[in-house]
């Protein structure tokens, strides 16, 4: 989930940057500072946003930088249990497939592809039994976060497509419209049965 924050830090301004104004030079520092930059409780930082508030400096003796308390804002994306995202395959592998989710990577086992029996296909795709249904490499789909393992730099993210409303975009609206033909089809048939009671209800009378 996307989040604004507000982040109240020193920065550290490099001597490379100290021909800069102030308020230029610590949002040159931030932005390099905050390349790639994840933190558990933070998430990930996608962009510096805007510097709100800059302190007086502090030089520490043995460091030739200057040291601004500072106050800025930050977008970042945090990944959070169950919850639904948009992404695209980015990878096939035997075990399962990546999902590029655009600020990070998850991945999807083979078992939690879709609600059928899956296997590796010749064509690097996922494919199903029952279903005939092929998951490859740029296929946008839906997927819920069932999973998040903070060991190492960047998060390990699992995610399922086994759930209603989840797959790939095309699997969706087939399911949509067979919904949609069977609800059409379970009308009909209520509307006839209606009118077959009634029938009968007259000829008794």
């Amino acid at each position: 989930m996307f989040y604004l924050t507000e982040v109240e830090d020193y920065v550290r301004v490099a001597p490379k940057l100290f021909g800069l104004p102030t308020g230029e030079a610590i949002d040159m520092q931030l932005k390099e500072t905050y390349t790639d930059y994840y933190e558990k409780e933070l998430g990930k930082v996608i962009s510096v946003l805007e510097v709100l508030e800059v302190g007086d400096g502090v030089i520490i003796p043995g460091d030739g930088a200057v040291y601004y308390n500072s106050r800025f804002k930050l977008l970042v994306w945090k990944p959070e249990l169950q919850e639904i995202t948009y992404g695209i395959i980015s990878e096939i592998t035997n075990f399962g497939a990546f999902i590029d989710l655009g600020a990070m990577r998850g991945m999807i086992h083979i078992s939690q592809t879709m609600e059928d029996y899956v296997s590796f296909g010749k064509t690097n795709s996922l494919l199903g039994k029952a279903t005939k249904r092929n998951l490859k490499q740029g296929d946008l789909c839906i997927a819920r976060i069932v999973s998040i393992s903070h060991k190492g730099d960047h998060p390990k993210i699992g995610l399922t497509m086994r759930q209603p409303g989840l797959g790939k975009i095309e699997w969706i609206r087939e399911d949509q419209i067979k919904k949609e033909k069977e609800a059409k089809k379970a009308a009909k048939f209520a509307e006839k049965e209606l009118k077959s009671a009634k029938g009968k209800g007259r000829k008794k009378k």
